[in-house]
């Protein structure tokens, strides 16, 4: 118990300030979950859940103690759904690995998904705008609603070898960058500012992967010569 209060309680000075470790320890789960993520390794998905698990205690600040910290209801909620959605990535990714020890080949989406990840999100953020609004979410509700339809659509892309998903992530981290600054999550807002750096280097190697990958079907037909 003692420790359990010490993770609530422990932060980590800096400057004249000081900063969660439990929200630092989240978004260092996280940066090792996509590290994992652009390398295609199973073991991203259950590595990232426990980052999950630390952020959401930290964006619902409010019901863990902070009384005076802004509660993030699209950020929290945005955690439940990444272990929902990441369980879901985590069985994909352990069904389908295949030699090397890397759990899916890259591959675009195509136009008709594309078009519907853009309407996904305009429409998904307009319709939880005002229900984020109305629970008490952070101003402006819209950014909040927007990382959050963005998290989902972005992990479900995850889960499905879309080479899209990296700039789904980026679209999410250049709104949700200053919305968490704005609210005093300096630590996260830092982490993803770096996030966005880094999907737009996991944009270029699932596009450089997805261009030299074999497709399976070859190696399954017959050689006609043997015939």
């Amino acid at each position: 118990m003692d420790l359990l209060q010490w993770l609530f309680e422990a932060r980590i000075p800096v400057g004249n300030g000081s900063l969660l470790l439990r929200e630092v320890m989240g978004n260092v789960f996280g940066l090792l979950s996509a590290l994992g993520g652009m390398r295609r390794r199973v073991w991203a998905w259950p590595v990232g859940i426990v980052g999950n698990v630390l952020l959401l205690t930290v964006f619902l600040g409010s019901v863990f103690g902070a009384e005076s910290a802004a509660n993030l209801l699209g950020q929290a909620g945005r955690q439940v759904m990444f272990i929902a959605v990441s369980v879901y990535g985590w069985r994909q990714w352990q069904a389908s690995r295949h030699g090397g020890g890397q759990a899916v080949t890259p591959r675009w989406a195509g136009t008709r998904a594309r078009i519907g990840m853009v309407a996904f999100m305009v429409l998904g953020t307009v319709a939880l705008t005002p229900l984020f609004r109305m629970l008490g979410s952070y101003e402006p509700v819209w950014a909040d609603a927007w990382t959050f339809v963005g998290s989902l659509l972005a992990t479900y892309g995850m889960a499905r070898g879309w080479v899209e998903f990296w700039l789904v992530w980026v679209a999410v981290d250049l709104v949700g960058v200053p919305l968490l600054f704005s609210a005093g999550y300096y630590a996260s807002a830092v982490m993803y500012a770096f996030y966005g750096v880094f999907t737009l280097v996991g944009f270029f190697v699932w596009a450089r992967a997805q261009r030299t990958a074999q497709p399976r079907v070859e190696a399954l037909l017959p050689d006609p010569s043997l015939r």
